[in-house]
Parts: structure tokens; C-alpha cells; sequence
């Protein structure tokens, strides 16, 4: 209990430090909210998203969970992201990953840890797709945080595949997608991608190569398009399949 009630100390003594420098500090927040980020991030304890961007309550609406993921499926992260887009109107929409990331360390190795094993697929994607690159990275740690830099970029990618953003950029409000990466070291964010904002720049970063590895999947062998951004190519290419195998085969057809 001794820490918790730690917790309530510091917030009144927060608290009064806020309103001894400004007595209507609460009071010009209480009514809305007017963010101009939203911030995409670990739920790691040493990555508070306030204190790394020196942002004030009311400036950042955030959004974190392991690893840092932007899964389509994931309705939690989605509701977020439309009610920042469409609601909120943000500018700004940050993946931000860290170096040291346990996440992406459990994702890289072959340990089980239970549920979260499942959660953590789409970054163990990533180290599948960028395998060559990765293999001719000697050092182990250099390899882990490039394996944290490649996962940011996978999921700016997957955030240009949404319709929330897809249909923010038809109607020509445009958040522009950055990624960044915090250094638990030195308290410092690096840069990875700044200023997507259209499906031409979207494209750009599927094709785009940090030391000769494209973000993203890989193109099917014998294709040289980029990959589809959009779900329309792929969602017709899987209900023609399934229409194939309903579909009666001629010798089934000559038995009736």
C-alpha cells in the first residue's frame, strides 16, 4: 500500500503545482479536448508518452498497447484511431517504438510466453520478411534494434491500409503518419519516417528500402507491382477462390 499511496501524494502534489502557476489550468481543460496528435505506443513503463514528446495534458491523444501494434482487427486500437481521425480531426498520427522494446525481443526469440505469443505475430512477420537483412547484421543488439526500427515502419504501413486513413485522404483531411524511435538511453527520439500523407506517399513507403529491405511483405515471386495497399485487389483475388472451389467440377456436372 506504501506505493500506491505514493501515487495519490504525487498527484496532489502535482495537482497544486499545476494551479499555483495557472489557478484555471484544470478548469480551460475540463470542457474538451482539442488534440493535435494521436501517439501510438508501447505500454512499456519507461516510455511515458507525455514526458518523451513534452506535451500537456489535452495535447496528445495516446493510444499504447505491447509492442506497439496497429492491427486492423484489433477494435480497441481501431475505435481509437477513427475517433481521433473523424472526431477529433488530429493532424498528426505517431507510431512511436523504443529501442530495448521486450515485445520485439520475446517476438525474435523462440521462448513461449504465453498469450501474448499470439499478440506479437505480426512482428515475428517482420523478422521473417526482412530475414536477409537481418542475418548480415553480426552484432545482436544492432540486429535488435533494427528489428525495432523495421516494426515501426510495418506499422505506419499497416496504419496507410486502414479506411479510416484511406478515407481521411479521399475527402482531403490529411493526417500525416510519422514514426519514431525513443532511445531508453539517452532519452532522445529518432526519426524513421516522417510526413506520410497521400496513397502516393503510402506507396513509397511500401517500396521504400532501409539498407536494401523494403517495409512491408514482399512482392509474390513474378510480380514487380508494389504491394496493395487498399484490401478491394486482395479481398476480390480471395472470394474468386473460394467461388472456384464451390464452383462443381466438370465431372461432378456429367454425374447429375
Amino acid at each position: 500500500m506504501e506505493n500506491f499511496r505514493r501515487i495519490i501524494q504525487n498527484n496532489r502534489a502535482w495537482a497544486a503545482s499545476m494551479t499555483h502557476d495557472d489557478p484555471e489550468y484544470f478548469e480551460k481543460r475540463a470542457t474538451k479536448q482539442e488534440p493535435h496528435f494521436l501517439y501510438i505506443g508501447c505500454a512499456d513503463s519507461r516510455v511515458p508518452s507525455n514526458q518523451v514528446t513534452g506535451t500537456e495534458p489535452g495535447e496528445l491523444f495516446v493510444h499504447r498497447n505491447v509492442a506497439n501494434l496497429v492491427i486492423p482487427s484489433d477494435l480497441n486500437a481501431m475505435s481509437v484511431l477513427q475517433y481521433a481521425v473523424e472526431v477529433l480531426d488530429v493532424k498528426h498520427v505517431i507510431v512511436t517504438g523504443h529501442y530495448g522494446c521486450g515485445g520485439v525481443k520475446a517476438a525474435m526469440g523462440n521462448q513461449s510466453y504465453g498469450l501474448v505469443d499470439h499478440w506479437l505475430g505480426p512482428v515475428r512477420n517482420v523478422v521473417r520478411w526482412n530475414r536477409a537483412e537481418l542475418e548480415r547484421i553480426e552484432d545482436e543488439q544492432a540486429r535488435f534494434d533494427r528489428v525495432v526500427e523495421l516494426n515501426v515502419l510495418e506499422q505506419i504501413y499497416h496504419l496507410t491500409e486502414t479506411p479510416i486513413v484511406q478515407n481521411a485522404w479521399a475527402k482531403g483531411k490529411r493526417p500525416l503518419l510519422h514514426g519514431l524511435v525513443y532511445d531508453i538511453h539517452s532519452g532522445l527520439l529518432r526519426e524513421i519516417a516522417t510526413g506520410i500523407d497521400c496513397q502516393e506517399a503510402a506507396d513509397r513507403l511500401a517500396e521504400r528500402r532501409l539498407s536494401g529491405v523494403p517495409a512491408g511483405p514482399p512482392p509474390i515471386a513474378g510480380h514487380m507491382t508494389p504491394p496493395v495497399l487498399a484490401g478491394d485487389e486482395l479481398a476480390d483475388a480471395i472470394a474468386q477462390r473460394v467461388l472456384r472451389q464451390l464452383s462443381p467440377s466438370p465431372a461432378s456436372n456429367g454425374k447429375r
